[in-house]
């Protein structure tokens, strides 16, 4: 399903992560509106509801509310202003959460066309373990992959080892 998809890479180490960890029989709370990833997960037999698209900023009652045993989070938490209050107040007790990570060779990412799609936070990988650490959770894993494009120049040759995407398994009591 996702090998013809644009993102097929990220989505394959994404899968591949989150089926280490986490078990079909778990219901899983998927931040932000449903997507292709979201399908993707329920493709594989998870069992997924997806928030609805309010700002997470202010609005964290369908975090706090759900009873899903893991809450998952895709590429979300580096638009929010503070992520730390989503990750507090979930009352599921497992997390598979990824970022873009901050390249020291790229500025921050923001859409020229859409005013909701920018990152407020790009993490490096220790900053985005102690928001976690912080807000309770305990890390358990975590692995890093490239994001290469097929275009010319120093940056894009910088992007075929310089890891773009982080991703973290993590637990709480």
């Amino acid at each position: 399903m996702y090998e013809n998809n644009f993102p097929n890479k990220r989505y394959k180490h994404t899968l591949a992560f989150l089926q280490k960890h986490i078990d079909t029989s778990e219901s899983i709370l998927d931040l932000g509106v449903e997507n292709p990833f979201s399908e993707i997960m329920k493709s594989k037999g998870y069992h997924v509801q997806n928030t609805g698209g309010e700002d997470l900023d202010v609005n964290y009652e369908t975090v706090v509310d759900s009873d899903a045993e893991v809450v998952t989070a895709f590429e979300i938490f580096e638009h929010l202003v503070a992520p730390f209050n989503v990750l507090k107040e979930t009352k599921a007790k497992k997390l598979v959460a990824s970022i873009p990570m901050r390249l020291w060779f790229s500025s921050a990412y923001r859409s020229k066309t859409d005013p909701w799609d920018r990152h407020y936070h790009e993490f490096e990988d220790w900053q985005f373990d102690w928001l976690l650490e912080k807000a309770g959770w305990t890390i358990k894993d975590t692995a890093k992959w490239t994001n290469p494009t097929k275009k010319l120049g120093f940056r894009p040759l910088l992007r075929l080892f310089t890891p773009r995407y982080y991703i973290v398994y993590a637990e709480r009591e």
